[in-house]
């Protein structure tokens, strides 16, 4: 299956928040699109560049490399070897590709997340944002799965100590309200996918579950 036709990936910004596997889903969407489409993957925040990837690192780079690509990345460089936003607008880019993938917030590597208040740093143009969902973090103490776990026990109702659950995971979802779409990676087994499944009925709405490590992908209804 193709996973942008089951996001319904619109052209023009796409912004993508959450846990675990953002960089990991733009790379995935951006090869699919790409296949017919011009593709810029970037950030509001910081990334590092995709590797085997054409990365712009100015305005210059970005018109002669989208001449010559229809999938790349772009961004301004940052001392650290990451990229932070691009010089273009996003209205500007927006005109340049026909999709433009934002990663457009960090999580530390954790496979859960709570927005902070300055958090996420979402594009107006954004067409439709998609919050990013760990599996791995159900089952384990919300103080090690989860990226601002102070934050995501207050809106689950509930300590740093508990568990991460189906449930509290809902409750983040459902207080923040961030997202348009859902994406439940790291769905490897068949407990992780009744999960997911469990996920979509406590939202009332649908989400695509799946492993960007295997490439399957499973649309979950409510």
């Amino acid at each position: 299956m193709v996973l942008a036709n089951l996001l319904e990936i619109k052209p023009g910004v796409t912004a993508v928040i959450g846990g675990g596997g953002k960089t990991s889903l733009l790379l995935r969407l951006g090869q699919e699109l790409s296949v017919r489409h011009t593709v810029l993957l970037c950030t509001t925040t910081k990334i590092y560049p995709f590797p085997g990837l054409p990365c712009a690192r100015s305005r210059e780079e970005l018109e002669r490399l989208r001449q010559q690509h229809r999938l790349l990345c772009g961004g301004t460089p940052l001392e650290n070897g990451k990229l932070t936003a691009p010089e273009c607008s996003m209205a500007e880019l927006a005109e340049k590709f026909d999709y433009v993938l934002v990663e457009a917030d960090g999580s530390a590597q954790r496979p859960l997340k709570a927005h902070a208040p300055h958090e996420p740093v979402i594009p107006s143009e954004t067409q439709q944002t998609i919050c990013v969902v760990g599996a791995s973090g159900f089952g384990r103490p919300i103080a090690e799965a989860a990226h601002r776990p102070e934050r995501y026990a207050a809106l689950a109702g509930i300590t740093v100590q508990a568990d991460a659950t189906v449930e509290t995971e809902a409750a983040v979802l459902r207080a923040e309200g961030l997202h348009e779409k859902i994406y439940v990676n790291q769905v490897e087994t068949l407990s992780e996918l009744a999960d997911a499944k469990a996920l979509a009925a406590l939202l009332h709405t649908p989400l695509v579950a799946g492993s960007l490590q295997r490439g399957e992908y499973f649309p979950c209804s409510f």
